[in-house]
């Protein structure tokens, strides 16, 4: 895995292990859920509409830092990525659903069934059908900050994805869980979309503005943007103690429900990315364009997905678990696929007809100062 967090494309240490932070808070969230059982649920009620708002103040601090990077002016620029455009619609919704669907009938009802409570099975299903049918949002500004992707092409596919989502996501679960109707909530949906993309943007931009018309205004935006990497990362291990600590109980109690119900996860997470990313090769994205692509084509919109499962299911169902595994599996799933993203750039780029990073997005080229 690599991030360019020093300016020099070399990982900090707090990036090198974050695999090994994440396995810790997740150990630590579950931990002090069970140790303040009280405070976690008081944390949990503050919401609106489904909405936890602690977790939201933390979605904030993960990506306004990934955000003001991007200079808006230049969103125009992302028409020459159409290719990798293409390809991440086509497996978020040609592809993620139906694969995901496939493999929880396979592996949860059929090869898994006799390992799982009858009564749930096709809970469960419906559950990973709602956990596929949401493609990720904030999150996906992380995974592509740490694989060094083009910003401007991350932040147009996943404004896209929210868009198509709204009008796309009711009609394909109540396709593949077999329901005449579905009760989506919607109040959730827009709140979120408004939440974790429009509110963001607005702050990380006014600020971006005001620092660059102020005298020597591009040092100071990259030095505050150096600050606050760092705070972006923790706001993610701090978001998993959170979610872990509400969880954490249902985890503990059911732990061979959790690893079967991973596998399909697993599965759904490395498929999805690796068809995206080979894909991209094929129709010669850049490296830049076929990472977040790739990331973008795996990663789920979670909190969507709890709510949704809840609202239909409710909070003890088998729906909700599969959310909540979801949210257990995909951190360090994403966190590998980075890595094999990172790692296979020369191989990927050794196809002729590929724009090599360098010139696709040179790091010592502000973005706002690209032609």
């Amino acid at each position: 895995m690599s991030a360019n967090s020093k300016g020099s494309g070399e990982m900090s240490i707090f990036e090198r292990y974050l695999t090994i932070w994440v396995a810790i808070c997740i150990v630590v969230g579950i931990g002090l859920g069970q140790l303040f059982p009280n405070v976690f649920q008081f944390v949990g009620h503050i919401e609106v509409t489904h909405i936890n708002l602690p977790v939201a103040v933390l979605v904030w601090l993960m990506i306004i830092p990934m955000l003001i990077k991007i200079d808006l002016k230049q969103l125009t620029r992302v028409r020459q990525h159409w290719r990798g455009v293409g390809v991440t619609l086509f497996v978020n919704w040609g592809v993620k659903p139906f694969s995901m669907a496939l493999l929880g009938w396979l592996f949860i009802g059929y090869l898994f069934r006799d390992y799982l409570p009858a009564e749930q099975i096709d809970s469960y299903i419906a559950g990973l059908v709602i956990l596929a049918a949401a493609p990720c949002t904030a999150m996906v500004f992380v995974w592509s900050h740490l694989m060094r992707g083009e910003p401007h092409f991350t932040l147009s596919q996943v404004a896209l994805n929210d868009v198509i989502m709204v009008f796309a996501f009711a009609p394909i679960v109540a396709l593949l869980l077999g329901l005449s109707a579905i009760t989506v909530p919607w109040d959730t949906l827009i709140l979120s979309v408004v939440l974790y993309i429009v509110i963001p943007l607005i702050i990380a931009s006014l600020w971006r503005r005001n620092l660059l018309n102020r005298d020597n205004g591009q040092a100071k935006l990259n030095q505050l943007i150096a600050r606050l990497g760092p705070m972006s990362l923790g706001a993610l291990l701090a978001t998993l103690i959170l979610l872990f600590g509400f969880q954490g109980k249902q985890i503990i109690a059911e732990p061979l429900i959790i690893v079967l119900l991973a596998v399909p996860i697993l599965i759904q997470v490395f498929f999805n990315s690796g068809l995206a990313y080979l894909l991209n090769r094929q129709v010669r994205s850049p490296h830049c364009v076929a990472g977040p692509s790739a990331l973008i084509g795996a990663s789920n919109f979670f909190e969507l997905a709890v709510a949704t499962a809840i609202a239909l299911f409710g909070f003890e169902s088998g729906a909700a678990l599969a959310t909540v595994v979801g949210v257990l599996i995909e951190v360090p799933a994403m966190l590998v696929a980075v890595r094999i993203v990172n790692q296979s750039r020369a191989w990927y780029e050794c196809r002729a007809g590929i724009v090599p990073y360098s010139e696709c997005c040179p790091e010592a080229v502000p973005l706002n100062t690209r032609p």
